[in-house]
Formats: structure tokens, sequence, C-alpha cells
């Protein structure tokens, strides 16, 4: 989330460390061709002597799915999308469990879900029909072959929803492009979500972290702040089969969610505030919900005051969820607008209006000249997705710029300008010191 705070922000020194990091990693952490292992800079090495294949696909689906996705998320082509590609493409090919289905890489339904969630996207972004294949493999073993409501144990929480919404993925990428699995699929994902509403959720619509799918027994009942997670799938299916009731669902639990702003989760830890919020927000994106919004404001007061005057938050590699989760949150309130070259002393927010317009206000303590970037549809400009459907590890879009339509922009006090979609994603302006600036977009 350095990488995505330095050209959030465009900050060149910052991108420019950033790029030196990422081929210092790919230069010292390679074990078993491009998989990497954690390297130890006190003593120029591997930790380990010896390594577990399982592991090192442990470490780069989960480096893809929540290092990698993101970054490509927002910024599309970059150096951090090749290493993306390498590692999914190597995890692939040396796939060594065989199953009817054909080669797997894992049997660990953490590492299924994370993989699933990449090479759908993968697949999105390069039209590659070899990674569609490896998401039709995965999903034809967890929707086919297997039951998962009558599984022992499901885990709703960290380390178990990823199957949840990499399910979701491979359902909509069938929708699109295999009608006859999108057919076996479908009572196979909409007995998911059933169990899941029925035994695993509260009346509010709040997610147990783990249930017993096939005794209807809740082992633990934890709310997970994963619950935001979880329900992208519902949207997914409701999207894709017009199914009402999985798009209620989430609606209802964004309607309830204000009730539980005095709850703790993960204990009070910052990751849990910062991965709850992350899921609000991308449903309510959809959703909109006033109190839901409400509760994020509140929520994030909370995640805030934890941080300490260096910027550490509580030291781990778990921070980085609460910058990305400010980064979300950020976006919402300027509704995907950001400058360039970003300064401390700016202000920044933008409002929609019922009419769609969006009301943009800067306001900056020195002389600025740089460019305002609108948001573009980067589902479609960078993944070539059909629709902006719901998933993990996405900054939602809120006001974009389509690339062929047409807008207005006006400046407060200033004559009306015609402008290409594409005109708005990098405008020029000059701001004067202490001089609220204000302009209007609006559709032609």
């Amino acid at each position: 989330f350095m990488v995505l705070t330095a050209h959030v922000t465009d900050n060149r020194h910052l991108k420019d460390t950033m790029k030196n990091m990422l081929e210092a990693e790919k230069s010292l952490t390679r074990r078993l061709g491009c998989l990497p292992d954690d390297f130890v800079f006190t003593k120029q090495g591997f930790r380990e002597v010896t390594f577990s294949r399982d592991d090192l696909v442990f470490g780069a689906a989960e480096y893809c799915k929540d290092g990698l996705i993101p970054i490509t998320e927002w910024m599309g082509p970059s150096p951090w999308l090749d290493r993306m590609l390498e590692l999914t493409k190597e995890v692939w090919e040396r796939a060594p469990y065989v199953t009817r289905q054909g080669k797997l890489p894992t049997r660990n339904i953490e590492v299924a879900g994370d993989l699933l969630q990449t090479t759908s996207r993968l697949y999105w972004l390069t039209g590659d029909d070899q990674f569609k294949e490896w998401v039709f493999r995965l999903a034809d073993r967890y929707l086919l072959a297997d039951d998962i409501p009558t599984w022992p144990q499901l885990r709703l929480d960290d380390h178990g929803c990823e199957i949840v919404n990499g399910l979701s993925e491979a359902y909509y990428l069938a929708s699109r492009k295999d009608a006859e699995r999108w057919k076996q699929y479908k009572p196979k994902i909409h007995a998911l979500l059933d169990c899941i509403l029925e035994k695993g959720a509260n009346e509010d619509g709040l997610l147990y972290s783990l249930i017993n799918p096939a005794s209807n027994e809740i082992l633990n009942k934890d709310f997970t702040d994963n619950w935001g997670y979880n329900y992208n799938a519902f949207l997914v299916v409701a999207e894709v089969d017009g199914e009402d009731k999985y798009r209620q669902a989430v609606e209802k639990v964004l309607s309830n969610i204000h009730k539980y702003l005095d709850f703790k989760w993960e204990n009070g830890g910052a990751d849990g505030y910062a991965d709850s919020v992350e899921g609000g927000i991308n449903l309510l994106n959809r959703i909109p919900v006033q109190s839901g919004f409400e509760w994020v404001d509140s929520s994030m007061e909370i995640l805030l005051a934890k941080q300490r005057p260096d910027g550490i938050i509580e030291g781990w590699h778990g921070d980085g969820n609460s910058a990305r989760t400010a980064i979300m949150y950020a976006l919402w309130k300027t509704q995907g607008v950001t400058l360039s070259p970003w300064r401390e002393d700016i202000q920044l927010g933008a409002a929609r209006d019922e009419s769609g317009a969006l009301h943009v206000s800067i306001k900056t303590e020195w002389p600025w000249t740089g460019t305002i970037r609108f948001d573009r549809p980067r589902h479609a400009e960078y993944f070539h997705i059909p629709s902006d459907y719901a998933r993990l590890n996405q900054f939602p879009e809120w006001f974009v710029a389509e690339p062929t339509g047409r807008y207005v922009l006006a400046r407060e006090g200033g004559q009306e300008q015609a402008l290409d979609g594409k005109e708005l994603w990098n405008y020029s302006a000059t701001l004067k010191p202490l001089e609220p600036f204000r302009l209007t977009v609006k559709a032609q």
C-alpha cells in the first residue's frame, strides 16, 4: 500500500523507491522458479534452509491477491501486474495435485480462494483462455465435485472466506463465457449463499466467524470483520441471476450495521476495523444506505485515532490494511478525484447532487499548479470486465469520466467548458493560496 500511496499522491520519489523495492524483491526472494520465499536481511539469505512448495504457493497467492491485485485495480498495467502474471503462471504450471478436474496447485481452501480471484481477473485483463481454464478447473472442484453446505466447518472469517469471493468470481466468468457451466454452477452457488444466510447470519445480517453447515452449529459466535467480503458474492449472484433476495440480504446488513458501532472488531485491533470498513464501503458503493455511510464515518474516527504521531498504527504488516482503507475512505470523500502533485496543505472534497453532477472543492495554503485527475471506469479500461461486479481488493468507482463521454465543466465564477472524458483524467489547473477553488462537472 506504499505503492498505492505513491501513485494516488503522485509522489515521484516514493514511486521510484517502490519500483526499486519491487526489483529487489524479485531479485532476492526467488526460491522455486519465480516463487518467493522469506528473505532475511540480517543473514542475507532465506529464513529457512529448506522450503515447502505449499508454503511458497501460499505466499505467492497471498502476495497476488492482497498486494498486487489492489495495485492493478487502481493503476492498470504496471511492473506489479507483470509480477502478478509471472507468479500466477508459475503456481499453476507447477500444480502437483492430480484430480478429476485436472492438476491443482493447492488443497488449501484459502489459497484456492486467492487463486480463483487472481486468476479470474487476469483472464479478463489478458483475454488468455488459459487463465479461464484454470479458473474453471478450481471452481469445478469446489462447486461440482464437492458440496460445501455439507462441510463440518465453513470459515466466514479470514483464512476461509476467500473461497466464497473466489467462487463468485468464477460464477460471474461462467455466466459470461460458458453458459453450460453457468447452468451447472447455479444451484451449487445458490445453495452456498442460502447456507450462509440460514446458518451463519444473525437477525441483523452480521455473519459469524465459523459455522458447521452440516449440523447448523455456530462454532465461533464472534462476528467476522470480513462480513462485507462475503456479501460481495451475494451482489455478484444477484447481478448475474437477477435474484433480488441476495441483494435484499446485502441491503439488510447495511441497514443494520450502525447498531454495531461499539463492537470491537478483532478484539479492537486496527486491522479488524480496517477490514470491516473496507467491506462496508465496497457494498455501500452499490447500495447506498445513509446510516451505513454514517457508520463508516464513525468507524474511521476510531481507526484513525489509533495512529501514532510517527504514522505507525500497530507496527506490523496489518498496518497496510489500515492504509488501504484510509485510501479507500479518502477516495469516497473525493468521489475518486485525486490531485497531482499532492501536498499536505491541500484540502480536497467532492460530492454529487441529485442530478448526478459532481461538485469539487479545493483549497490550499500556498500557490499550486498541477492536474486534477477525475477517475475513469477502471473495470472496463484496465480489466475489460463487462460490468463493475462487486469484488474483493478493488477500489470502488464513484464518479467516473467515460472515455467516449462528453462533459460540461464549470468553474465557480467562470465560463463553462465542454470536454471529452479523457480530458478530465488529467485536467490542468492553478490555485491561488487560501482561495477556495470550486468546479462542477456533469455529463452532457
